[in-house]
């Protein structure tokens, strides 16, 4: 007893009827002489088949100009101006270019109690960490205050995030003083270091804002999560390290990034530790025990950003002052112990007299020649980006939280200009920080004026306060950045990479590995290069699957991940999930022509009669990827094997009718919208031919 299944397709438009019989037969092989011997077993139907047809034709204008469009502006930033009057598209241009504009009419007192709760909430924090994050990149303290005093006001007026919190952060402070002194030393020429420092700061928002000017911030998407991941962890591990010399109280300390150099120093001055510096560590750890907020260096990495957010601190948005005043609070105090002691006249290392008076102007620093030029360019493009990155990263994420939009390229315009400006006015690097801005959100921020009555606190800090930080110890200094950067260390998004992708993990151990035993930006440029490899492969290593059809249904699909899925005899169906061109038409052509003669030596199978190849993942094909189908037909008909297309997307098609002006290449008989069409047409075909013979 035969069981026949009969699956009818609904008719849709654009189809062109033929007259094709479509046979089932009660065996697995197609032998074309079945039906005639027990047709009683074969039921007859007809079947319309639907026409592969080229796309509408379009001037190569007008398709260079939609690639164009597609390619830098995905988010069509000028539809709203379509349709307004003149007047209306130059408010809408000057709130495009000054966002302050379009919050700035509408702001009223109710908003400004709430963002000056915010501001100086988020100075508290501002404070100390700008002085700690000076240090870091072996510049004086007070350039970090200078840093928290210029940059939020402009970015004030240019930036779209209600939240972000702009300051120096730590791991762009770690970068930039590594790279600079590799050959100027801030100790024996720090005048040339500080110019050093402003020139890098300004070619590196000159980078941000030609990001954002040139619609090009899909180059930042270089430095994938598995990148970051393992470089924060590892630069977090550096600059931990680095501040055992504070800590510890080593006075031989080594100038070098590494783990060997570091720990060498630690190993050679371990005898000579101050006792003194061990109680203010333990003291400036235990009242900052709850700021475990550090600065988020992630491209749009949920994971390490949602991390953060579970912090003690933000899931109790009424406990933020906690984590926002443990530095400040930490600092007084220990500069009130230390005063009272003169612990300064028995081996503690303080700050020392800091400028008083608002930032100096610092245009005539910027140094546009000389020997160091391709040095300032380097460390102003790597902090540029990773500054970048860390910035539109925090702003989306509490973007989404808030439920508003954050332009990526306004905010990389709003950033680089930050920095141009700030380098004129003694200010190196800064971005969104995610601990400050973390904070910002949770006291209650409701627009970039917080960012304003911060800086205004920073300002009165300047003006007036800066003889009472005199007496802070260094050590209180290297422990808020210690408790900062600590958190940059994710274990659960490390783990989780593990689980998903093998492969990127090994990128982010390079990362890491290679921030700890090299440098920053070794480690940082071998993980890019790793990955750009990754995309090479994947790019001259197309995959290819083989594809089988499964019972009772007319849907294909790939042999080995769906095991109830049969072959078919005669045909070869294989699917090619990537776009042709030259980088793997020689792969393709060696891959096909292997899966041809396995196939052929499989004995049970009939003699191979067509070559199926299903390109719905094709999406795009160059002059290369044409030649490729030619010689691959070629092959194929000393074979006596046809090679059948597949529904090939608009650009396919487009390109293959243009080189098939003869129709002698590829023909209406050998191109099908779906493989189970191809099949049953074919098939029909095979039938028609052994009957006439």
């Amino acid at each position: 007893m035969v069981v026949l299944e009969l699956h009818i397709k609904p008719t849709f438009a654009h189809t062109i009827p033929h007259n094709i019989s479509i046979y089932f037969f009660s065996s697995l092989q197609m032998d074309p002489n079945a039906c005639s011997m027990q047709h009683s077993h074969c039921v007859e139907m007809t079947m319309e088949v639907h026409q592969v047809v080229p796309p509408p034709h379009k001037s190569t204008l007008h398709k260079l100009k939609a690639r164009l469009k597609e390619t830098f502006f995905p988010d069509d930033p000028l539809r709203q101006f379509k349709g307004q009057p003149l007047k209306r598209k130059l408010v809408l241009g000057a709130q495009y270019l000054f966002p302050i504009l379009e919050w700035g009419p509408k702001y009223s007192f109710k908003l400004f109690k709430s963002d000056l709760v915010s501001g100086l909430t988020i100075a508290s924090l501002a404070i100390p960490q700008g002085i700690s994050y000076a240090k870091l990149a072996n510049l004086p303290p007070i350039v970090g205050l200078y840093s928290s005093f210029v940059p939020p006001l402009v970015y004030a007026v240019l930036g779209s995030s209600r939240d972000l919190a702009v300051g120096p952060v730590s791991i762009a402070s770690l970068v930039m003083g590594s790279m600079l002194r590799q050959e100027v030393s801030p100790t024996a020429d720090p005048v040339l270091f500080l110019q050093l420092a402003f020139t890098s700061t300004f070619f590196a928002g000159l980078f941000q804002a030609s990001l954002g000017i040139l619609r090009l911030g899909f180059i930042i998407d270089f430095l994938s999560k598995a990148i970051l991941i393992g470089f924060m962890a590892g630069a977090a591990i550096i600059v931990s390290l680095q501040q055992l010399k504070s800590l510890l109280g080593i006075t031989h300390f080594t100038n070098q990034m590494g783990l060997i150099p570091v720990m060498t120093s630690v190993r050679m001055d371990f005898t000579y530790l101050y006792y003194l510096k061990f109680y203010f560590c333990g003291f400036s750890a235990v009242v900052m025990a709850n700021d475990t907020d550090g600065d988020v260096l992630s491209s749009a990495t949920t994971i390490s950003q949602t991390r953060y957010l579970s912090q003690p601190s933000i899931k109790k948005p009424k406990l933020f002052w906690v984590s926002a005043g443990a530095p400040l609070l930490s600092v007084i105090i220990s500069t009130l112990l230390v005063f009272a002691a003169k612990a300064q006249n028995h081996g503690i290392s303080v700050i020392g007299k800091l400028q008083q008076g608002i930032n100096p102007p610092s245009w005539n620093m910027l140094r546009f020649h000389g020997t160091h030029l391709g040095l300032i360019m380097k460390t102003g493009l790597i902090t540029g980006i990773l500054s970048l990155t860390e910035g539109i990263a925090v702003g989306r994420t509490f973007a989404a939280l808030k439920n508003y939009k954050v332009d990526g390229n306004k905010e990389m315009m709003a950033i680089g200009f930050m920095n141009m400006v700030g380098s004129s006015t003694s200010c190196y690097v800064t971005t969104g920080a995610f601990s400050r801005s973390a904070v910002n959100n949770n006291a209650g921020a409701k627009t970039a004026v917080s960012n304003v009555v911060m800086s205004v606190t920073v300002m009165v800090t300047l003006l007036f306060l800066m003889p009472l930080f005199q007496y802070t110890p260094n050590v209180v200094l290297g422990a808020i950045i210690v408790t900062a950067v600590i958190g940059l260390i994710d274990l659960p998004a490390a783990y989780n990479i593990w689980k998903i992708d093998k492969f990127d993990f090994l990128v982010m151990l390079v990362a890491f590995m290679g921030v700890l035993f090299i440098s920053v930006q070794g480690g940082l440029g071998l993980a890019v290069g790793l990955s750009t490899f990754k995309i090479l492969m994947q790019i001259t290593r197309p995959k290819t699957v083989m594809l089988g059809k499964i019972p009772g249904t007319d849907i294909y699909r790939n042999l080995h991940q769906y095991k109830e899925a049969v072959r078919i005899p005669g045909f070869l169906i294989l699917s090619i999930e990537a776009p042709i061109n030259f980088a793997n038409i020689t792969y393709l052509n060696e891959r096909t022509l292997r899966w041809i003669e396995e196939e052929e030596n499989i004995k049970e199978q009939l003699n191979l009669r067509f070559l199926i190849l299903e390109m719905s993942a094709v999406s795009a094909i160059d002059t290369s990827g044409i030649s490729l189908f030619k010689e691959l037909k070629a092959t194929l008909e000393k074979k006596g094997v046809e090679l059948v297309l597949v529904n090939p997307l608009a650009e396919v098609i487009e390109k293959l009718k243009k080189v098939d002006e003869a129709s002698d290449f590829i023909q209406a008989d050998n191109l099908f919208l779906t493989v189970g069409e191809a099949i049953a047409s074919l098939s029909s075909a095979m039938k028609s031919q052994s009957s006439t013979l």
